[in-house]
C-alpha cells in the first residue's frame, strides 16, 4: 500500500462537497470527511474568528496541521473544524480531541 499525498481542500465547492459526509465531534473540535479513490489525503482546515485573532488562529492550524501530518490516514477529504475552545488547548489536548473525532466519525479505526 502507498501512502497517501497530503494536499489541501480548495475552493468552495469542496468544502460544500463535505457538508453531507460522515462527521464526528469532540471538545475543542469537528471532523467531516468523504473517501476518495486517489491515493490522496485533502485537509481543509476552518478557524473562525470566533476563536481568536490571527495570531491565535494561526497557531492552532499550525498544530492541527503537524497532527494531523503525523496521522496515518487513508485516502479521503477531510475537514476539520475549529471551536473556540481549541485556543487554550495544549498541542497534547488537540491531537486527543482530534483523534477522538476521527474514531467517532469512522476515519480511524481502533
Amino acid at each position: 500500500m502507498t501512502v497517501p499525498r497530503f494536499g489541501s481542500l480548495k475552493g468552495d465547492r469542496a468544502f460544500r462537497r463535505l457538508r453531507r459526509a460522515r462527521s464526528g465531534k469532540g471538545r475543542l473540535l469537528s471532523v467531516r470527511w468523504r473517501p476518495l479513490r486517489e491515493p490522496e489525503v485533502r485537509v481543509g482546515i476552518v478557524v473562525s474568528k470566533k476563536v481568536g485573532k490571527a495570531v491565535v488562529r494561526n497557531r492552532v492550524k499550525r498544530r492541527l496541521r503537524e497532527i494531523l501530518r503525523r496521522t496515518h490516514l487513508p485516502p479521503a477529504e477531510l475537514m476539520v473544524v475549529a471551536r473556540p475552545e481549541a485556543a487554550e488547548a495544549s498541542y497534547e489536548e488537540l491531537a486527543r480531541d482530534l483523534y477522538r473525532a476521527l474514531k467517532k466519525s469512522g476515519l480511524l479505526s481502533g
